[in-house]
């Protein structure tokens, strides 16, 4: 199951570089909870299920004129994946263009994404992530 669940972590973020409502929810469970990194995350502790998606999406769109994370390492844990690498972006209103480190553990539950965890650098990541 859990070469299943890096390939569902890899859909995931297609569908994030996308905003792709549909193809990210299509992985995850009905409950699924989103902790993601930033200014939003300071706002509010997470985002849930399908409808948590579409606001953290629209509240994307709303800030930045371009967002994508690269990938440069994903590992399978099990029930987990721990994703690594960075993101890119420009902002919508200043035009600054963005380039971070990434890191985010996936768990699930089943074949299904239950639960995503964003950190804004790899220690966090790797340490959330139990390594």
């Amino acid at each position: 199951m859990s070469r299943e669940n890096v390939e569902i972590a890899r859909r995931n973020v297609e569908a994030f570089n996308g905003l792709d409502v549909d193809g990210f929810v299509e992985c995850a469970t009905p409950d699924f909870e989103w902790y993601p990194v930033g200014a939003t995350a300071l706002e509010r502790a997470s985002f849930l299920g399908r409808e948590g998606v579409e606001s953290h999406f629209e509240e994307l769109r709303d800030a930045w004129e371009e967002i994508r994370l690269v990938a440069q390492e994903f590992r399978d844990l099990g029930d987990r994946t721990l994703f690594l690498g960075r993101l890119e972006g420009r902002g919508r209103v200043s035009g600054a263009p963005v380039e971070a480190p990434f890191g985010a553990v996936f768990d699930f539950r089943g074949s299904r994404c239950s639960r995503i965890r964003a950190f804004p650098d790899h220690d966090e990541a790797l340490q959330a992530a139990g390594l």
